[in-house]
C-alpha cells in the first residue's frame, strides 16, 4: 500500500533532542523531552524588491530562515541542560540523592537537533526535524500556585553540517507505519 498524500498529524507523541558540538557535524544520544507539549516552528524569509515605473518588477529571497518553538510540562534537567548550556552534577546517595542544575555567565546556548512525532490519522505518523538549532530568544517557565511547570523556549534553525544532511533546515518525514525517533 502507497504511503496516503495526505498526512493528517494529530497531536505530539514524542519529542527527542540531540546535542551538536562543535563542528555541528555528529549528534550525541537521543534525549527525550519527557512531557513534550508543543513543539512548533514557523518559516519565514527576508525579500527585496525591485521597483520601477511606479511597479515591483521583481522580488528576491535572502534565503529561508525557520523559527522554533518548544514546550515541556515540568522541568527535567538533562534536556534543559542540552538546549539551554550549564551542567547537572548529582549528588548524595538513594534515598537522598540530589541533582543540581548551574548555568554561569559564561555558559553558552549550544545547538542542538530536534525531532518530533506527530501520529497520523491517516495512518502511521509524521516527523517533524530541524537539523541544527540554537535558543537564541527567551527560556521561561513559572511556579504558580494550584498549576504545573511548564518550561518554553524560542530559537532559530540553521543549516545542518551533519554530512548526510549538509545544508538541510528542516524537513518532515512522513511514515506509512509509525516509527520511533531514532
Amino acid at each position: 500500500m502507497p504511503i496516503t498524500t495526505t498526512a493528517l498529524p494529530y497531536g505530539i507523541r514524542d519529542t527527542g533532542i540531540k546535542a551538536l558540538p562543535a563542528p555541528w557535524t555528529t549528534p550525541g544520544s537521543l534525549v527525550d523531552l519527557p512531557y513534550a507539549r508543543t513543539w512548533s516552528w514557523s518559516e519565514s524569509e527576508d525579500f527585496s524588491d525591485l521597483r520601477g515605473d511606479d511597479q515591483t518588477i521583481a522580488s528576491r529571497g535572502a534565503g529561508p530562515q525557520i523559527e522554533v518553538e518548544l514546550e515541556n510540562g515540568g522541568l527535567p534537567l538533562e534536556p534543559y541542560k542540552l538546549i539551554a548550556g550549564g551542567a547537572t552534577v548529582d549528588t548524595g546517595t538513594t534515598p537522598n540523592m540530589v541533582k543540581t542544575y548551574t548555568k554561569l555567565a559564561t555558559d553558552a546556548r549550544p545547538y542542538f537537533k530536534v525531532e518530533g512525532q506527530s501520529m497520523s490519522d491517516s495512518g502511521g505518523d509524521v516527523h517533524a526535524i530541524v537539523f541544527r538549532a540554537k535558543l537564541t530568544g527567551d527560556i521561561e517557565g513559572e511556579f504558580a500556585d494550584g498549576e504545573f511547570h511548564v518550561t518554553g523556549a524560542t530559537g532559530n534553525g540553521f543549516p545542518s553540517a551533519e554530512a548526510a544532511h549538509i545544508g538541510k533546515l528542516y524537513a518532515f518525514v512522513n511514515n506509512e507505519t509509525a516509527t520511533a525517533i531514532s
